[in-house]
């Protein structure tokens, strides 16, 4: 795992705290912070953890962080747990998009077009994710569509999007007028590509080149 530093951060130690050491994770929802401490202890100090409750019942959200004392413990957690934790970098606690990354992460990652729960291998109790009940306006699929002003490189985009769990290919094409670039992406879930679309649309990637990911009609039912 690299990690780069961003210009536009402060200090080291700044961005050390606010990006680098703070994991965010989807868990079960009957998890206390005790167990979520005792899931990821074993990848490095930890200085504290926490599950996002429905502030008006007290209900876990199915939700939480783990904020450890080094990012290379940080970066060992996501790596090394089990990929049903969806286990990423948490937004710096500053940032005014995390309430919205809360509510989508805990309403939209969890639709599952061919059954009710999502395919938790490995640790039975992720099988208590229930259905959202709530339906996605926009017509959504498992393929993606990326476009960029810059070609991508094949294996780089690849290792991109398969951060994010079930990405089954990776296709990419190139316009020999234009020189932009372009790529179909598929996921194994609809859930995995509504994730993969939130995070990555507008990244920039390399530095400075905006990704422009839409949804592609891959023939399946949406509303589901």
């Amino acid at each position: 795992v690299f990690i780069a530093q961003s210009r536009a951060s402060g200090s080291h130690r700044d961005v050390e705290d606010e990006e680098l050491t703070r994991i965010f994770v989807m868990i079960p929802k009957f998890y206390t912070e005790e167990d979520l401490r005792e899931k990821f202890k074993m990848y490095g100090d930890i200085e504290y953890c926490s599950i996002i409750k429905n502030k008006t019942t007290g209900e876990s959200k199915g939700l939480g962080y783990v904020r450890y004392l080094k990012p290379s413990q940080a970066a060992r957690a996501i790596e090394e747990c089990d990929r049903g934790y969806r286990a990423i970098l948490a937004e710096p606690k500053n940032k005014s998009s995390e309430s919205l990354e809360h509510d989508y992460y805990s309403n939209n990652t969890r639709q599952e077009p061919r059954g009710n729960v999502l395919p938790f291998c490995g640790q039975p109790e992720f099988c208590s994710f229930e259905k959202n009940e709530s339906r996605i306006q926009e017509s959504v699929s498992k393929r993606l569509s990326v476009v960029s002003r810059l070609p991508f490189i094949q294996e780089q985009l690849f290792a991109l999007f398969d951060l994010v769990p079930g990405l089954e290919y990776c296709d990419v094409q190139r316009d020999p007028h234009t020189n932009s670039g372009y790529a179909v992406i598929q996921y194994s879930t609809a859930a995995s590509a509504i994730y993969a679309k939130y995070k990555l649309h507008g990244f920039e990637y390399p530095p400075g080149n905006r990704l422009t990911v839409i949804f592609l009609e891959d023939g399946s039912d949406s509303s589901e």
